[in-house]
């Protein structure tokens, strides 16, 4: 039965997304300028988008982890020979099924861990994953891997023989998809150290980055000529009207995505068409916009492979593998902890 291979730990207090969100809003537009972070386009609608946004041809980073997956897979379950595999910001877990395919046919694998904040999506696709690979457990945790990561080994359950079940041996820790390029270089410093303190020496990280291209390829990529990426944009404004009692006009707002040299990175902003004041009623703010202002909703730091392997190795990893897709559009490493 998928009930006894599939559990859901909610580690999320009660109030986390409205408190989070008012805090989030009350800091990014006091801030100046004024920017957002990236989580709170994915409502239910902005999911969907962003479901379309991986399928238009200008959006080659999903097409191309994929690329590298297919081919690679393999490998990585020879080379990690993980006996759980654990996911952060796993959502629907589609790609992730390459990884599971590898290492259940390896026979190593006996527990996939996924962690995302939706309680919905690990619970569709975890029964799922019971349903598809009955040899497999399911724990599942709800959780923002932004501040709790939670990667330690679940008790151990009892097989009918009485005995416990050996689910113990390397971990993979996977993060796919070049989330890693949302967090600015402070972020991602203390973000590697606190994984590298979660894991041991036979654990394993695997970590999708995108890669430095020409500025044309990727700003197409974020500004597709059919709109999509737009309206994505723009849906942190209906979650701002629908959660917060805001009043944010989205069609007086422009989506613009900037390539920033200097920082190496994407940035996606909303600009402002006109002189205007949006009123967050929940909050008792009132935000004064002038007209061609920006609010930044999200960055998407592109990678070297010289400076994202140091980067790793200053804050406790070792790169052991470098895998491109054919094109060298994007990158999936394999790195252990110090």
């Amino acid at each position: 039965m998928n009930e006894s291979r599939f559990t859901l730990d909610n580690r999320l207090p009660d109030d986390y997304f409205t408190s989070s969100l008012h805090r989030d809003v009350l800091h990014g537009l006091s801030a100046s300028p004024r920017a957002l972070p990236p989580k709170w386009f994915y409502d239910k609608r902005g999911s969907d988008l962003f479901e379309q946004i991986t399928r238009l041809p200008e959006y080659y980073p999903t097409r191309a982890e994929q690329e590298i997956l297919t081919s690679r897979a393999p490998e990585i379950a020879a080379l990690s020979r993980a006996a759980t595999l654990i996911e952060l910001g796993s959502g629907s877990s589609r790609k992730t099924r390459l990884l599971l395919d590898a290492l259940t046919g390896g026979g190593t694998l006996r527990r996939y861990a996924p962690l995302d904040v939706s309680a919905a999506a690990l619970e569709e696709a975890g029964q799922a994953i019971c349903r598809d690979y009955p040899g497999l457990r399911v724990t599942a945790t709800v959780a923002d891997f932004e501040s709790e990561l939670a990667v330690s080994e679940p008790s151990a359950p009892s097989q009918p023989s009485g005995e416990p079940s050996e689910e113990r041996g390397p971990r993979l820790l996977a993060f796919l998809g070049s989330t890693i390029g949302n967090f600015d270089p402070g972020q991602r410093a203390a973000f590697y150290r606190t994984l590298s303190g979660a894991l041991s020496g036979d654990d394993m990280l695997l970590l999708g980055a995108d890669l430095v291209k020409d500025p044309k390829v990727l700003v197409r990529a974020y500004d597709d000529a059919a709109g999509v990426t737009a309206e994505f944009n723009k849906n942190v404004l209906h979650v701002l009207n629908r959660e917060l009692g805001a009043d944010f006009d989205p069609d007086g707002f422009d989506h613009v995505a900037v390539w920033n040299t200097e920082d190496e990175r994407i940035e996606m902003r909303l600009r402002a068409r006109a002189a205007q004041t949006a009123k967050i009623s929940d909050l008792g703010l009132t935000v004064d916009f002038a007209a061609g202002e920006d609010l930044r909703t999200e960055i998407s730091c592109k990678f070297r492979r010289d400076s994202l392997t140091a980067e790793l190795r200053d804050n406790g990893f070792t790169l052991q593998q470098w895998w491109t897709d054919p094109a060298a559009r994007f990158a999936l490493l394999l790195a252990t902890p110090n």
